[in-house]
């Protein structure tokens, strides 16, 4: 009799071709009832998360309640939290309940088809370049995976979705989407006022959200955890990224303050919450006034999570650099120089997850 995949998960190319060209992704290892690791996965030790040290800090980044967002303290915290931190959580958003509700289900939705299903997204066979299943983070550039699976979905158009998006998630997550336009819009019009650009007009808009990305991210249960990540440590290309959670929790963030660069501080799933952190580009465009952090996020040995961010980008033909406003008439010295966005992001997803040296390309 055949071995079964379990007794031969040693052989690297069989792993590849049951992980990722058959489109079983680490759910499909999950759901074999693995006893421990395969060896792909086991991190070095220096990326691996240790729990004592990351619950030693007793920080939490900033939790801020939008529903006067007009209010001088709000929009003072908005802009403090992305100066210090580059991380904070909103309560009373404006994005209703029910929709995030829709779109969890929706992620679990998806995940839960067979592999032949989901493998008409993967990088072969996806009717579109802007529709994209996978796992890991860039398998062929990564010395050791990531316990992660994911669905990208590039939006183009109402009709470019219609017509290439999954039927299982396509209607939640546009839903989704609509409905958190208004508040990216505001909270990037509260983050440039301090940055001296008064109004966001046609060009301005173009550049810090001309173009969106989300992903539906599923980390399933996994053996010995404490060997591997679910997300390595990056910090986001983006401008902005809108992230939400579910209950589960294993997010983690550069702590703010503390000079300790082991420092992590858990950033807790707070019902109806969604997580905003900055990214790069606007790191870049407020010549560094603005931080993008280091993030990571643990594997579970219980329990399987979900998450759901939406990145909030330049569109990949904007050249991004230090905004005039910010330089302005005060003859601040230019951190950054001027980067095709595009360029930008190849150079992050050409190498595996490696902190924030991918903002290291664009320094003079």
């Amino acid at each position: 009799m055949a071995p079964s995949l379990s007794q031969t998960i040693t052989d690297p190319s069989d792993l590849t071709d049951f992980v990722i060209n058959k489109g079983n992704g680490v759910k499909g290892l999950s759901q074999m009832g693995l006893k421990s690791l395969p060896k792909q996965y086991i991190q070095p030790v220096a990326e691996r998360m240790s729990m004592n040290i990351a619950k030693m800090s007793e920080e939490s980044i900033p939790i801020i309640d939008m529903s006067n967002w007009e209010d001088p303290k709000v929009t003072e915290s908005i802009c403090n939290a992305a100066e210090k931190w580059g991380f904070f959580q909103i309560l009373n958003h404006g994005v209703p309940i029910e929709v995030l509700e829709h779109v969890k289900e929706a992620t679990h939705k998806f995940f839960e088809l067979p592999a032949e299903e989901k493998c008409k997204f993967s990088k072969e066979y996806s009717p579109s370049n802007n529709v994209r299943f996978g796992t890991s983070f860039s398998p062929e550039a990564e010395k050791a995976l990531e316990w992660k699976d994911w669905l990208s979905l590039f939006y183009v158009s109402e009709d470019e979705a219609s017509a290439h998006w999954p039927p299982a998630c396509k209607a939640e997550v546009l839903e989704y989407m609509k409905r958190t336009d208004i508040l990216i819009k505001r909270l990037l019009d509260i983050l440039m006022k301090r940055l001296n650009v008064t109004e966001i007009d046609k060009t301005n808009e173009a550049l810090l959200m001309g173009s969106k990305r989300i992903n539906l991210n599923y980390y399933p249960v996994c053996p010995n955890p404490e060997l591997t990540v679910g997300v390595g440590r990056h910090s986001d290309v983006s401008t902005l990224t809108v992230l939400l959670q579910d209950y589960i929790g294993g997010l983690y963030v550069r702590a703010g303050t503390t000079t300790d660069e082991d420092s992590w501080v858990h950033v807790p799933p707070l019902e109806g919450s969604l997580v905003i952190n900055i990214g790069d580009a606007l790191q870049i465009m407020s010549n560094g006034k603005y931080k993008s952090v280091e993030h990571r996020v643990v594997a579970n040995g219980s329990k399987t999570r979900i998450s759901v961010p939406i990145f909030v980008n330049p569109r990949p033909s904007d050249v991004i650099g230090p905004l005039p406003e910010v330089l302005g008439s005060s003859g601040e010295k230019a951190l950054y120089k001027q980067v095709l966005y595009s360029d930008y992001v190849k150079h992050f997803f050409r190498k595996a997850h490696d902190g924030k040296s991918t903002v290291d390309f664009a320094k003079f």
